[in-house]
Order: structure tokens, then C-alpha cells, then sequence
């Protein structure tokens, strides 16, 4: 555990720095073990976030992976929009497992419910941006994007709703779904999904920013999870081509309430190389054999979709900027056993006219799977490490060798 000394407790945060998903599951499994409370803050079921223990593979889309740790309590926060059948699915997989979240759970009665609606909002808006443009934003289709949209016209409907009668505001929205849009909304199966919601969740459904104060006024240590990557974030990321959130840390400590000193220390993920889901820049992408090559050694398809992700090598300037945004304090480097097969390594330092200038880097030609001590490393994958501290200012506090929880290096 990264321990900072503090009257009050600890919050620490997990933030991706690329365009997600870097691995930022495992870490927060890995170390949820040392904390009192883990908690959720921005997005939807568009992040999956996969950690793999004893051989077994869990996929999270909207509770905090470090759940599977019992006795921690659970935050899903105000910035988050909850797709509540998504959620109970996911409750009752880690039910089957032998870990019940839902006497932990606490969920914000200001976070949003994602309708079914919002999915078919998002496949007619796809659509339409195809049209118009050519191409779409490449989005997930999992209806993020427009239940943000119904937040921001002040038109969406809360988790504290959840045990009142919708039938009224429902009908109001599937009347103006289906002169606007052509959607039909089966209002009667919205209303079943949130009766079934509300007799599972009810009691979990409370004041979660007066909550993770109490936590705090307590003592209680507290980790944040991210979702996507900072290159993804509404503001800071290749805009038009981002998510509907915030993901920076800034959006964390909003969606939870949380006032900015409270931070004691942020995490920032990244792969030992890059890759990208969907549309937009990507300029370090390499396709062909070497692409093929990355993305087959990585397991690089979506957890969430399965889509194959974009695969290219290492942009400082991105780590740079995501180091900038996010004030981080440690690197957690994933999947440097990927690279293992290189005969060199290219990362990109600089950029010349909107293409990366490289640096090519001699690759080490030896497994790094399951190492967990650095000194074991060989001695060009330290220096690669050693490069990515040099170039950033970030030391580089865990490194991950493999999918399992027990094969990541620990250097803090």
C-alpha cells in the first residue's frame, strides 16, 4: 500500500492515461486489499475492466473490480449513469461466485438510470453521424452518450426514483422518442426492469457524498476507480472522438463528491504500447504484421464488445499530458511481457507535423511473465522502464507481467 501519513484517511485514485482499457482492474484489485472502501465515480457500462484470480476471468462494467474483495464497502457514485438489469447481471455473476456485494453497496441517489431507450438513441445517433459525416464516433452502443445528454437538459431520471411510479414520465419520453427519432419504447418492460431493480437495490440507494465523508471523518481509506482513459475525457481528450464524461481526475472527485485535497495520491495506468477502440487520432497506430502481432500477444479485444482494438506503440506526449491532467504520482506500467518478442521497441518522443518521431529502443528477446521483482527484469526492459520515469517525471510504481492478479512487480 502507498502510505501518506494524514489526520483523516486516505484516498488514492486509479486514472487511465491512454484511451482506456490499460488494465486499470487489476491494479485496483491488487491493491483494494489495503483499503476500507472502494468506490466508482463517472461513466457506465461501457468500461469493462477484466482481473483474472486463480485462473479465473472477471469482467466489471459498472461495480468497482475491487469488489471481489469481501468486507469493503462500495460506492457507486453521482456521475455515474447505471443501466440497473446490466448492474443486477453483474451482482448475481459475482454472487455466483461466492461474494455478495449488494450488503456493501451503496449507490449515489443522484447517479442516473440508463434506460433501454438510451441504447436506441445511440444506434439512431450512429447512425445519423454515418450519414452526415461518413463515419461515426464508434461509440459502444451502450446508450452512455444520451442518457449523458438527458443529465444535461435536465430531463433524466435519478436513482432517487427508483421505488416511484414512472409510468408518467416514461410515456412523456417514449412520446417524444418516437416523433423525434421513430423509437418505440416498451414502456412496460422499462417499468418491470425498474420494479425488479428497485426490490433488489432499494436499501443500497442513499446519500453517497454525506456517505464517503463520514468514511473519511473516520479514518477510513478510501480508492477511486477510474473509467476509460484520459485521452477519452469530454474536455481534455480528441474531441469529437471521446466519451461523454469527464475522465480525468477532476471528473472522479466530482462524481464523488470528494473536494480536491482529499487526494493523497493518483495512479495513472498505461500499457507498455497503446491501443485504441473505435474512431479518431491515433498516431502512433501500426497495422499490418506488426499490429496483427501486438493485438494477438495482448488479447487486445474489447471486454465490453469484443471489438479488436487499434494497436501502435508508446506517445510520451500523451503520458506527458496525462501526467499534467491528472497530477500523477506513480506509473503503473501494464503488459510489458507483451513486448517480450521485440526486436527493438519504438516509442514515440516527439512529433513532427502531426507524426510521431521515434525512439527505438533495444528490445530484451527473454520472458517477463510472472516476474514479480524488478531486479529480475532484464536489463533492457529496466532501461525501458527507467526511460519512461526519465521522460515523464513519474516514477513507475507497479509493472504488470501478465493477466493474473499475483503477476505484477511492486515498486512502492
Amino acid at each position: 500500500m502507498i502510505t501518506i501519513t494524514s489526520k483523516l484517511g486516505q484516498v488514492s485514485a486509479i486514472i487511465g492515461a491512454q484511451w482506456g482499457d490499460e488494465g486499470k482492474g487489476k491494479v485496483t484489485d491488487i491493491i483494494a486489499e489495503e483499503y476500507d472502501v472502494i468506490a466508482r465515480a463517472c461513466g457506465g457500462a461501457n468500461a469493462g475492466h477484466t482481473i483474472v484470480v486463480d485462473g479465473k476471468q472477471y469482467i466489471f462494467h459498472l461495480i468497482p473490480s475491487g469488489a471481489l474483495h469481501e468486507g469493503k464497502d462500495i460506492i457507486i457514485g453521482s456521475g455515474m449513469v447505471l443501466h440497473l438489469p446490466t448492474l443486477l447481471e453483474e451482482i448475481k455473476v459475482i454472487r455466483d461466485s461466492g461474494v455478495d456485494v449488494v450488503p456493501r453497496l451503496h449507490i449515489s441517489h443522484e447517479a442516473h438510470i440508463l434506460f433501454d431507450y438510451h441504447m436506441a438513441m445511440d444506434e439512431v445517433f450512429e447512425q445519423q453521424r454515418a450519414k452526415i459525416k461518413g463515419k461515426g464516433i464508434g461509440t459502444t452502443m451502450r446508450g452512455i452518450g444520451p442518457a449523458y445528454i438527458d443529465k444535461a437538459a435536465r430531463t433524466g431520471i435519478r436513482m432517487e426514483s427508483l421505488g416511484k411510479n414512472l409510468e408518467e414520465e416514461l410515456k412523456d419520453k417514449a412520446q417524444s422518442l418516437s416523433e423525434l427519432y421513430g423509437i418505440n419504447v416498451d414502456i412496460e418492460k422499462e417499468l418491470s426492469q425498474i420494479k425488479e431493480a428497485s426490490e433488489v437495490l432499494g436499501e443500497t440507494v442513499t446519500d453517497a457524498i454525506e456517505l464517503i465523508h463520514d468514511y473519511l471523518k473516520g479514518g477510513k481509506n478510501i480508492l477511486v476507480e477510474g473509467a476509460q482513459g484520459t485521452h477519452l475525457d469530454i474536455d481534455h481528450g480528441t474531441y469529437p472522438y471521446v466519451t461523454s464524461s469527464s475522465t480525468t481526475i477532476s471528473g472522479a472527485l466530482q462524481g464523488l463528491g470528494l473536494p480536491p485535497n482529499a487526494l493523497n495520491t493518483t495512479i495513472g495506468i498505461a500499457k507498455a504500447y497503446c491501443t485504441r477502440v473505435g474512431e479518431g487520432e491515433f498516431f502512433t497506430e501500426v497495422e499490418g504484421e506488426v499490429g496483427d502481432r501486438l493485438r494477438e500477444r495482448g488479447g487486445e479485444y474489447g471486454a465490453t464488445t469484443g471489438r479488436p482494438r487499434r494497436c501502435g506503440w508508446l506517445a510520451l506526449r500523451d503520458l506527458r499530458k496525462s501526467a499534467q491532467l491528472n497530477g500523477l504520482t506513480h506509473w503503473n506500467i501494464t503488459k510489458l511481457d507483451v513486448l517480450d518478442e521485440e526486436e527493438v521497441i519504438p516509442v514515440a518522443v516527439d512529433e513532427d507535423g502531426g507524426k510521431p518521431v521515434y525512439k527505438e529502443l533495444p528490445g530484451w528477446k527473454a520472458s517477463t511473465k510472472g516476474f514479480t521483482s524488478f531486479d529480475e527484469l532484464p536489463e533492457n526492459a529496466q532501461s525501458f522502464i527507467g526511460f519512461i520515469e526519465e521522460q515523464t517525471g513519474v516514477p513507475v510504481g507497479f509493472i504488470g507481467t501478465g493477466p493474473g492478479r499475483e503477476e505484477m512487480i511492486i515498486r512502492v
